[in-house]
């Protein structure tokens, strides 16, 4: 085995001075651009995260919708579905999943956007 040379392993910088990283900001959002509003339950998130499927999608669609309309309950539309690459059949799916984990309440109704209540996980103390 080779010796270990100290001067490779050196940062490359002029001597005495020492190295300081930069600092990088968090993008910010544009006037009238969307943003996703919190805060969001990271046991919700990673629970969601868990399930198959596009499961994490769907909640982070509903979590938008939720934040646009200020409210836990709102409709699921398939245009809605489309922002986050869901076809229909991936969107009832993972709906179907989101709600047997106890993280949504689903009420659907023929020919009309389902709609869905967003829970507290339900190991979660309720506030």
């Amino acid at each position: 085995m080779p010796p270990i040379d100290p001067d490779r392993l050196r940062l490359r910088n002029a001597p005495g001075k020492s190295q300081v990283l930069s600092k990088q900001l968090v993008p910010r959002i544009s006037k009238g651009e969307r943003f996703l509003r919190g805060p969001i339950p990271l046991n919700w998130l990673s629970t969601a995260a868990s399930l198959p499927g596009r499961s994490l999608h769907v909640g982070v669609a509903l979590w938008l919708e939720a934040g646009l309309r200020n409210s836990a309950v709102v409709p699921l539309s398939n245009i809605t579905g489309r922002h986050f690459g869901l076809d229909r059949n991936a969107k009832y799916r993972a709906l179907a999943w989101l709600e047997k984990a106890g993280l949504v309440t689903v009420e659907r109704k023929l020919g009309r956007a389902p709609m869905v209540t967003i829970n507290a996980k339900p190991s979660d103390p309720v506030a």
